[in-house]
Parts: structure tokens; sequence; C-alpha cells
């Protein structure tokens, strides 16, 4: 009975602890989504490729979504033509580098400061690799599923002064949305949705439905995921014998691993994933805090799903290997040498 009392106790507190995050990040999320015309911000990223790797990571900060709203801007971004460093970039980058994340991993960990900053550092160096890499493929195209590439080729054949303007309303998930009108995001369509896209005044009240319904449903979607992961978090701690999980936390290379394959597992929301990695804390080392916390934002099983929405197998497996691995060595390094 005192598990169980320690247990509710757990799951409560990370559950009070998180949800505020979870709704600022949601409206704020929805808010950029539906007001800012990001297609004036995409021609002000630089050409070359690492500085557009560099400044796509650090889009974050004027679009903070967390990893499930990330993949349906950075598909956006490349149908509008942004380059890929770029859009790679702020893909890997945006779920941690934004003003929200940061606010809620200090709240966490304010006797940590170097587990906040440490956060920022790697998920930037990262995302901005990684986009650089991609930026050697100079098309782009055979990497993308054939819906993204068709409308990619739509978007650039239409893209004189007449011509209307790209799709500015997507929502998480396949749909460009109009009021009760959702229109799949695929080739057989493309009429329909450049139709939508074309030029014409949208009041606020035009608009205030459109947030409504993405914040009910990434509410719905990323709440019963924080549900998950709190619960997973609790049942960890209170079954599982303290020997193993301080035999696994304290081994400099085994917490490591174990925290980085959980952040992969567990595909908890980037706005309140501290407060998870907060209840291992006290038993896991500091690198192991951060594999969790820079792996599970830029890619975990519910992002991979996502992003085969985009990418083709064989660029998610790309993706998956170099953030993998330059997330186990960045946090080996805390471990291993400086810890």
């Amino acid at each position: 009975m005192s598990q169980f009392g320690s247990g509710l106790t757990l799951f409560l507190s990370l559950m009070v602890e998180a949800m505020p995050f979870l709704i600022f990040g949601v409206l704020v999320s929805g808010i950029l989504l539906l007001f800012v015309n990001e297609q004036q911000l995409i021609a002000m990223f630089p050409k070359n490729p690492f500085l557009g790797a560099l400044s796509g990571s650090l889009f974050g900060f004027l679009f903070p979504v967390c990893e499930c709203g990330n993949v349906p801007v950075a598909r956006r971004l490349l149908i509008q033509g942004a380059s890929a460093p770029v859009a790679i970039g702020f893909l890997l980058a945006a779920p941690t580098i934004n003003p929200v994340v940061i606010w809620a991993t200090w709240t966490a960990f304010p006797d940590q400061p170097e587990i906040v900053i440490l956060r920022l550092v790697f998920s930037f160096a990262i995302a901005t690799i990684v986009g650089w890499v991609f930026s050697w493929q100079s098309d782009l195209k055979p990497f993308l599923q054939p819906n993204i590439a068709a409308l990619m080729i739509a978007s650039s054949a239409t893209s004189s002064a007449d011509a209307p303007e790209t799709p500015s309303f997507l929502k998480p998930g396949s749909y460009f949305l109009e009021p009760g009108n959702p229109v799949a995001l695929e080739a057989a369509n493309l009429d329909a949705v450049l139709a939508i896209a074309a030029p014409k005044p949208k009041s606020i009240w035009n608009r205030l439905p459109l947030l409504l319904d993405n914040t009910v449903q990434e509410l719905r979607e990323m709440g019963g995921v924080l549900v998950l992961g709190s619960l997973l978090a609790t049942i960890i701690q209170v079954t599982v014998p303290r020997n193993i999980i301080l035999a696994i936390g304290q081994g400099p290379v085994t917490s490591v691993f174990a925290m980085v394959i959980l952040g992969g597992v567990i595909s908890i929301c980037s706005t309140v994933d501290a407060f998870f990695a907060l209840s291992f804390a006290s038993t896991f080392t500091s690198g192991a805090l951060l594999g969790f916390l820079v792996f599970g934002p830029m890619f975990d099983l519910k992002s991979m799903g996502l992003l085969l929405m985009v990418f083709k197998p064989r660029a998610v497996f790309y993706i998956f290997a170099i953030v993998f691995q330059l997330t186990l060595i960045f946090t080996l390094i805390i471990n291993l040498w400086i810890s």
C-alpha cells in the first residue's frame, strides 16, 4: 500500500509540474503557426549551407513547437522553398531550442544549470551538423515521399509573382485546413491545396477556429503521451529494485545507453520531458540525463512515424544514425572525461 501511495504522489507531482508547460507550449505553437507569415522569414535565410543549417537550428525561437509540431512545420518549409539545411536544422532543433523548453528545463533543474546549458549546446550542435550533412545532397527530392516531392515541384513551378502562394495553414498530421474543410496533403489533391493557398483576406475571426482546432488536437495527442510517460516513470521508480536502478544509472556508459534508448521509446513531449528526467536525477549520471533530453526530442517512436510521412525510410535511417551517434559521443564525453 505504501508503494501505491508513493507512486500516486510521484505521478501526480509529475503531471502538476508538467501540464502548465504543455498547455502554454501548444497555445504558443498554434498562435505562431496561424498568425506568422513564415514565407517572408524563409527569404531571409542565408544561402550558404552551413549558415543555413545554423539559422534553421535557431528558428525554433520563432516557432516554439515540440516534436509533434516540428515535422509539419518543416514539411511546410520544404514545400515553400526552404533549403534542406534550413528545414532539417529546424526539424531537429526546434523541439529543444525554444523558449518554452528552456524555461521548463530550468524549472526542473534550477540547481543544475549545466544540464540546461549543455542540453541547448548539444541539441544546437547536432541539428546544425545533420542539416549541413544533408546539404551535400544537391536534390533532396529522392529522399522525400512522392507527395511531398510533387508539392515541391508544383511550388517552384508556381513561384511567379502572379501565382498563388503555397499552402499556409498546415495542421499536424496530413491536412491543409480551412474551417470545416480539411484537404488531404496528396498529389492528387494538388489543385485543391493550391486553391486553399490562394491569397485572400484572413481576419482574426477566420483564424480562431483553426487555432481552436489545432489546440484541441495537440492537447489530445500530447496530453495522452504525457500521461503515459508519467505513468511509466512512476512504475519504473516504484517497482524496479533500487539497486538495479543504481547499478545502471551510475555506470558512465550503461547509464547513457539506457537513457538514450528510453528517450527514443518513451516518446514524451519535449515541453515536459525535463520533469520526467528529473525523477531519475538522483540515480543517473549527468551524461545520461543529457542523453535523454537531447536524443528524445530529436528522434523517438512518435516522431519517427511523422518523419516517415515526409521522408523515405532511407533518409529517416540516416537521420537516426547520425543523431544517435552524435548524442552518444557528446554525452559519453561528459561522463568519461568531464564529470
